[in-house]
């Protein structure tokens, strides 16, 4: 059996840390939230149904592209391997995959809303809105296709009657977008309350996304890598 490197345990141990923190950030409940970072076979996947207080770098699963995985007994990939697995393999950029309920965006997500561009800060997602994709069962093909449509010029979108979906170049600012995409999703429930909210035109986030750079969470990174 080969033993995992430092690394794989460090990785794991960062997924472990950032699961706590969702909770902790209030944009989790219980154990409905995963998340998975690429590795160089494949991708480090949390495991379904474990409390992340309780979760171990060993219950982590690792998952080879083409879906098969390895995991301790009793443990098994979280219900959205797929879009995970998906999404790494699509977007050959992106490192970090974070699912969760936040409150706020489920709002808008169940109501079959897109965040449109209320804010500058609409631009971290990619763009002039953060997409909302149509609603499929949990864990199938077709939830992952239509997350893979919503993401194709985005970071971060909705899921219909579901929740949010953020990625990034590393855990690190996958975890710091999907705590955006949720204060902006509260700021858009919010002006609902008052009205309908006047909206930045596009020439605006097109100049703003020019001007975006380093703009906003830096690149450092303490995540440990396990890719090249």
């Amino acid at each position: 059996m080969t033993h995992p490197s430092a690394t794989d345990i460090a990785t794991r141990q960062a997924i472990i840390d950032a699961c706590c923190e969702m909770s902790a950030a209030g944009i989790n409940q219980g154990t409905s939230g995963n998340i998975s970072v690429r590795c160089d076979d494949g991708i480090l996947l949390t495991p379904s149904g474990v409390p992340y207080d309780t979760m171990r770098p060993e219950d982590i699963v690792h998952m080879t592209w083409d879906g098969s995985w390895t995991a301790p007994e009793g443990r098994v990939p979280s219900t959205e391997w797929r879009f995970h697995l998906d999404i790494l393999k699509a977007k050959p950029e992106t490192d970090a995959v974070v699912h969760a309920h936040p409150i706020a965006c489920t709002i808008i997500a169940i109501m079959n809303r897109s965040i449109p561009a209320i804010h500058y800060m609409i631009a971290a997602a990619g763009g002039n809105d953060i997409p909302c994709a149509p609603y499929a069962q949990y864990g199938t093909a077709e939830l992952s296709e239509a997350a893979l449509v919503a993401l194709r010029y985005r970071r971060a979108c909705l899921l219909a009657h579901h929740g949010l979906i953020a990625i990034g170049p590393n855990l690190r600012k996958a975890m710091w977008l999907a705590v955006e995409v949720e204060v902006l999703a509260k700021q858009y429930h919010g002006c609902l309350q008052l009205g309908t909210p006047p909206l930045l035109p596009d020439a605006e986030i097109d100049s703003i996304l020019k001007r975006w750079g380093q703009y906003g969470l830096r690149d450092s990174d303490s995540t440990p890598k396990t890719s090249t």
